[in-house]
């Protein structure tokens, strides 16, 4: 396999056609090496349109989806990032090329060390990747400019929303298969937030989020 030329596939069939245009986003995406970030079972899976399974029943995302992610959240030299769901570290590679600085937070102890070796081998020394439930976010870290949950929740925790700062965002794939919303939602005051979906996708589900009852009475 010419892996260049798989990338580019990657970037120009997959990823552009997906409304990825930001060019920053489309300059990382072709030096920021995928194929280093997925497990060496799937090696050969590193730029297919598809979910890649990580152990602990958790998925790396589609390329498509990680790049969109990337791009809503927009992230500034100046800022500070929250990354739920650290994965393989290829998502808080991106973040961390645009950010000051990213904190990552993995439930997974096998993918927290090997996101670490991802991201030391890559050379990228602005994150630091964490075990601990998502949901809880980083409140001794907090406020951030920017949050953002690689992959899918039910609904978005409060205790997430209240460690942005005002003028900060949190972006996240938010609902039930088979109708899921990509969401932006902005802190516009000390009680206030402004959400918009932006596009729709289905994406694995996060780990240690509460889901809603199934119960109908």
């Amino acid at each position: 396999m010419n892996i260049e030329q798989a990338r580019y596939n990657m970037i120009e069939q997959q990823i552009r056609p997906w409304n990825v245009l930001d060019p920053h986003v489309l300059e990382l995406l072709g030096s920021v090496k995928r194929e280093d970030f997925v497990p060496l079972a799937h090696k050969a899976l590193a730029f297919a349109d598809m979910e890649i399974p990580l152990p602990g029943g958790q998925a790396l995302l589609a390329p498509k989806v990680e790049a969109r992610l990337v791009q809503e959240v927009n992230a500034q030299r100046h800022e500070k990032v929250l990354q739920i769901g650290a994965g393989t570290g290829f998502v808080t590679a991106l973040l961390a090329h645009r950010s000051q600085r990213v904190i990552a937070l993995e439930s997974s102890a096998e993918l927290v060390q090997l996101a670490r070796a991802n991201l030391q081998k890559a050379g990228i020394f602005n994150a630091e990747v964490r075990q601990g439930e998502g949901a809880a976010g980083a409140p001794a870290d907090q406020p951030f400019d920017a949050i953002v949950l690689v992959g899918s929740v039910a609904q978005v925790p409060d205790a997430l929303l209240q460690q942005l700062k005002v003028g900060g965002r949190l972006v996240a794939i938010v609902g039930e298969e088979p109708m899921m919303y990509a969401t932006v939602t902005t802190r516009t005051g000390a009680t206030t937030f402004d959400s918009q979906q932006r596009w729709d996708t289905v994406a694995a589900r996060l780990q240690g989020f509460v889901e809603p009852s199934r119960f109908k009475f």
